[in-house]
């Protein structure tokens, strides 16, 4: 049967929104091939579900009727599949080719622009530096430790809600960021389910100029763990901002001087969390930590997680957070902390994968990289903030700064 009629829904962005005072669902495109959202009744979130390749418009109305008690007309069901196909939201050829489409001009782009200047954070250099200078001169006196440095856990929140944990990491670790001759950067890709670890050859932009992506490193990378597989989602890089976010900083602590940079996404860690396997048995990311470590012996690097924590709350499809679970996620929080200042990897992972991850630690894959690339590795935990993620204080995303020596 042809694709069209057994609709299938992409990996989306879809956020619970209020609108006009009703629940609805708002989806977007994380690949942005169009800038188009669409909005649909919190109800008929069920014929989403059903958009899974396997049901024709038929099947969905049945379902949609004897299942959840929904009688809809096959015209709205035809509109609704009609829109998400215009939004390039139905894995079709449709999709596929403006896939394609956008890859081919992210490649032969001169650089990965700076997708959140003008936006998150400033797009004047001189604005830029007045911000990140600011946050880094209300952090506390540091320690003499930044000569001994090899990794850091920092933030990917907006600017704004977490710049007091970024000044505290950056500046600590300012000497060694200005050090450094290659840096890794290891960025939460929010949107990949198959891709673990994914390269782009492309450089990164930064108000202060273009951070150079070492191409050769990166290739000896995507040997390691098949350049099929490594490049499958590269157009992650161009609206993922994870990356992005460490990019600027290290750029600005370096006072705009470039170095060689290696931009890698890591994917989801569900299956591992499932149960479905160990990552510390996984073929793929041992041949990654193993390549990583020959490639860059010898040199002056540092590791970077762009990593946030935990992620609870209705913002994130829980519960509203009052002051038990306030209590509970700070536990939590200090177990994983403790973890990763131990450079224990498979107990930060195994911690997380305990409780389901129940709390979505999106910085479970870069963080768990970072420490299985460092090994043996130690930390101390610099900075440590819940952040608001909703009008009424009832979500909040956790972030750390952590040096790793």
């Amino acid at each position: 049967m042809a694709e069209a009629m057994l609709p299938k829904l992409r990996s989306v962005d879809a956020r619970p929104v209020v609108h006009d005072g009703q629940p609805f669902i708002l989806l977007r495109d994380p690949l942005q091939l169009t800038n188009r959202t669409i909005l649909i009744p919190q109800s008929l979130g069920p014929l989403l579900a059903l958009c899974d390749g396997r049901h024709d418009v038929g099947a969905i109305y049945a379902a949609m009727m004897i299942r959840f008690g929904l009688r809809l007309t096959s015209s709205t069901i035809d509109r609704l599949l009609a829109a998400l196909d215009d939004a390039f939201l139905l894995d079709n050829e449709r999709f596929v080719q403006a896939r394609e489409l956008a890859l081919t001009e992210y490649r032969q782009a001169p650089c990965r622009p700076a997708l959140g200047a003008g936006q998150s954070y400033p797009a004047d250099a001189g604005a830029l530096r007045r911000q990140l200078q600011g946050y880094m001169d209300q952090a506390e006196e540091t320690r003499p430790l930044s000569d001994e440095i090899r990794g850091l856990v920092s933030p990917h929140i907006d600017y704004a809600r977490g710049g007091s944990v970024y000044g505290q990491v950056w500046k600590h670790a300012a000497q060694a960021v200005q050090a450094a001759e290659t840096i890794l950067v290891l960025g939460t890709d929010h949107y990949s389910e198959d891709c673990p670890l994914t390269l782009t050859r492309q450089s990164y932009a930064t108000p202060f100029g273009i951070l150079p992506t070492e191409t050769s490193l990166v290739d000896v990378l995507a040997e390691a763990v098949g350049p099929e597989r490594a490049f499958a989602g590269e157009l992650h890089h161009r609206g993922e901002h994870s990356v992005e976010l460490a990019a600027v900083w290290l750029h600005y602590v370096r006072k705009g001087q470039p170095c060689k940079l290696i931009p890698i996404l890591c994917g989801s860690f569900q299956h591992f969390v499932q149960g479905e396997a160990d990552p510390q048995d996984d073929t793929l990311l041992e041949a990654f930590v193993q390549a990583a470590r020959a490639v860059l012996s010898g040199q002056q690097v540092l590791v970077v997680a762009a990593a946030d924590l935990s992620h609870v709350g209705p913002a994130f499809g829980g519960q509203p957070v009052g002051l038990i679970e306030r209590a509970q996620l700070q536990a939590a929080d200090d177990e994983w902390t403790e973890r990763i200042c131990a450079g224990d990897a498979s107990g930060f992972f195994q911690a997380i994968q305990r409780v389901g991850d129940q709390h979505n630690v999106c910085g479970l894959p870069p963080i768990y990289l970072a420490l299985r690339l460092l090994s043996p590795v130690t930390g101390a935990k610099l900075a440590y903030l819940r952040c608001p993620a909703d009008d009424a204080d009832t979500s909040l995303v956790s972030i750390c700064g952590i040096a790793l020596r």
